[in-house]
């Protein structure tokens, strides 16, 4: 008899209820037995960028390691593989992790059915979140669609204190044969940072002893060292949300951590609810709006992607990207409104390449942070707010030294220059990229295009 655990995007050995629950169990049964199992569903796994692969290879190698070498490889579909191991191993239970996306719901239903027909329990327990989806709501039941209520009543709601480790460690149960790791790809240039509990957790605490008490102002410097870097590990489970929230005071660089936190719940709500909206207007309203296709699309398309575009600020960040498979939240924004507002080409187009690049990359908070931009999400920044890519580079990277370390065609620039290069004698002096649209031009269009889709016509700001 054995209880079987199936690791998901909870990759790690502490503050992990599904684990707890699984060993409390496999000692209730009476040996301690637990198999601790990982799939690789090659459905899926192509559709993945290198980067994304790469970090994740790492980060199970990472789990594998905690776990004495034992954790299990295989390869193929949920509702395959799962029923399959349970029998294999005579486990009478399977436990995991929650999933509240729309596909793993339907997939943890289908396991569930298939478990249950062999007479094996499925036990899901905890989540990937503080709070889990559906249970921050209005009085009336309904879920919120603005961010500030849902924060004041996700606070009011709380969450539990980190799990305690099992009280008796288990017998985890290797096999000679597994499936094994898929090949670790090239992964085009970008740096692949350390992964794992432990890189998480050493992230967290370097993050703590200093950079977190300025962080409500650091926060939008991307030329400082001022965030936590660990969106990638919550993404993966690595650490728990709680875990941060309990080591959390009243500072309002505490506090204003706390809020980006409560962002990424907020954003599982939402989508949790409106599950089209990974992909789907959450306002259809800009559906309707004019976006440019065709091949003049494509290549302003491909230069944005490459970092080409001329404005130094939306390249640096774009640079940033295809480096690190990581950019700044300040930038995010930045070169989404760019995308959207100054080339005019639909939001998803976008989301999908940050999907592929980014190693935190997470359907929920990528897919709605750019629909905040576009306009057309929940909490929305209107559509007529436009960011200037040269006002907010001179804002938030005045001396130009995040620029300087992405483009250095434009090292040689001061301070004063490095924003415009198109004004200076030698701005292109080392082949940087000239701009590829008029920002004020495009901001009108983009206005207009607004203008077009609106029933009320209301006056735009001048």
């Amino acid at each position: 008899m054995s209880r079987v655990l199936w690791f998901r995007r909870d990759l790690r050995i502490h503050d992990n209820p599904a684990l707890v629950e699984a060993v409390e169990g496999a000692w209730a049964d009476g040996d301690g037995n637990v198999v601790a199992v990982v799939l690789i569903d090659p459905n899926l796994w192509p559709g993945w960028g290198p980067g994304k692969q790469a970090y994740l290879i790492d980060s199970l190698r990472s789990l594998d390691e905690s776990l004495g070498g034992n954790l299990v490889i295989r390869h193929g579909k949920a509702q395959d593989v799962i029923p399959a191991i349970a029998k294999e191993f005579k486990a009478s239970a399977v436990h995991c992790a929650a999933d509240y996306t729309g596909n793993g719901i339907a997939r943890d239903n289908e396991v569930a059915s298939r478990l249950s027909a062999s007479g094996i329990e499925f036990v899901k327990t905890g989540s990937g979140y503080a709070v889990a989806p559906g249970r921050v709501a209005k009085d009336d039941g309904t879920y919120y669609k603005v961010y500030t209520p849902f924060y004041k009543r996700w606070m009011i709601h709380g969450w539990r204190a980190p799990a305690a480790d099992p009280a008796k460690a288990p017998n985890w149960i290797g096999v000679d044969s597994c499936d094994g790791y898929p090949e670790r790809p090239e992964t085009c240039g970008v740096a692949i940072p350390r992964a794992g509990e432990a890189a998480a957790l050493e992230l967290f605490e370097t993050f703590l002893a200093g950079p977190i008490e300025n962080y409500a102002d650091d926060r939008n410097r991307p030329d400082l060292a001022g965030t936590s870097k660990l969106s990638t590990a919550l993404k993966w489970g690595e650490i728990h949300p709680r875990t941060l929230l309990a080591r959390l005071g009243d500072s309002k660089g505490h506090e204003v951590f706390r809020k980006e936190i409560a962002w990424r719940e907020f954003y599982a709500e939402v989508s949790y609810q409106r599950p089209d909206t990974f992909t789907d207007y959450f306002n259809p309203l800009y559906a309707q709006m004019q976006y440019d296709t065709g091949t003049e699309a494509d290549e302003k398309f491909s230069a944005w992607c490459e970092g080409r575009t001329g404005y130094p600020f939306v390249d640096a960040g774009m640079r940033q990207l295809r480096a690190e498979g990581w950019m700044h939240n300040r930038v995010r924004m930045v070169v989404a409104s760019f995308l959207l507002k100054d080339l005019h080409i639909e939001w998803q187009r976008g989301a999908n390449y940050f999907f592929d690049w980014l190693l935190d990359g997470d359907f929920a908070s990528n897919s709605h942070g750019w629909q905040w931009t576009a306009g057309c999400g929940t909490d929305a920044s209107p559509y007529y707010r436009v960011f200037n890519p040269i006002e907010q580079g001179k804002r938030f990277d005045e001396n130009g030294d995040y620029i300087r370390k992405y483009v250095p065609e434009l090292a040689h620039l001061s301070a004063g220059e490095i924003h415009e290069p198109w004004l200076y004698l030698d701005g292109y002096s080392k082949g940087y990229s000239e701009r590829i649209v008029d920002h004020a031009l495009e901001r009108l269009e983009s206005l207009a295009r607004l203008q077009e889709i609106k029933a009320d016509k209301p006056e735009l700001p001048h």
